[in-house]
């Protein structure tokens, strides 16, 4: 018996835009592949100094 329960697959990822416009792609890109989700403007390497990252330390719990 086959279950056609399943419901058909729906890409939410796909972004809401005004009517008649079109969502940024690679066609519609300045150029081919991933764009970067860090904008236009970064430039990488990023300065360390520059970075929120702490390092973490685990202090151990010695009796």
């Amino acid at each position: 018996m086959v279950n056609k329960s399943k419901k058909p697959y729906v890409d939410n990822g796909w972004p809401d835009v005004a009517e008649g416009e079109h969502a940024v792609t690679e066609l519609s890109s300045t150029r081919a592949g991933n764009l970067s989700p860090y904008g236009e403007d970064t430039v990488f390497p990023v300065p360390a100094a520059t970075l929120p990252y702490v390092h973490p330390h685990t202090v151990i719990n010695r009796v």
